[in-house]
């Protein structure tokens, strides 16, 4: 799906890192390893513009089209699993390459906006709600979400942040539900 961005050009790509060394660096040319595929989102994560927001648009339309018809357990069971799996890719993707907390990393927003819809009904409404809120959050990372993104370390600190602000988020909506429902 968003394997298209892997054809910018060679300076906007160079943005979507945070670090400069070349040989630290992801790109493009490593779509074909298996963890940088994964980590970022089939390549959403090389977006010259918010990879952060492409990575989450693509969990959202992830989550409509293959967990909206899921019960809430089965819901929890599939995020937590993906966020098993995805701190183990992004951990072996930091060994082999010290990426560090790269922007073209966006596996954490896909499985976080899958916590952030874990109770939202199947509905465009609460889909784009669920979306905004958990992008304001993992944006402005309020606290306890703040302490995790700079305390916490390797795959596990890059996806527990994301996942924090896919919880609140889930309360937020859960409480509007309750109180307008």
């Amino acid at each position: 799906m968003c394997a298209g961005f892997a054809t910018a050009p060679r300076s906007t790509l160079q943005r979507a890192s945070i670090i400069s060394d070349e040989s630290t660096k992801l790109t493009a040319r490593n779509l074909g390893d298996p963890l940088v595929l994964i980590a970022t989102g089939a390549g959403c994560g090389f977006s010259p513009l918010a990879p952060g927001t492409i990575g989450s648009l693509l969990g959202a339309v992830l989550w409509w089209f293959a967990f909206a018809e899921l019960d809430l357990l089965g819901r929890t069971l599939v995020a937590c699993v993906a966020l098993a799996l995805a701190t183990v890719v992004v951990q072996r993707l930091q060994a082999r390459k010290p990426v560090g907390d790269s922007a073209a990393i966006v596996v954490d927003e896909i499985v976080g906006i899958w916590f952030a819809l874990l109770a939202a009904p199947k509905s465009l409404y609460w889909v784009v709600a669920g979306f905004l809120l958990f992008r304001v959050l993992d944006i402005a990372k309020p606290w306890p979400i703040s302490w995790a993104d700079r305390n916490l370390k390797g795959g596990l600190g890059i996806m527990v942040d994301d996942v924090m602000a896919g919880v609140a988020a889930t309360g937020v909506l859960a409480f509007l539900g309750w109180t307008i429902g």
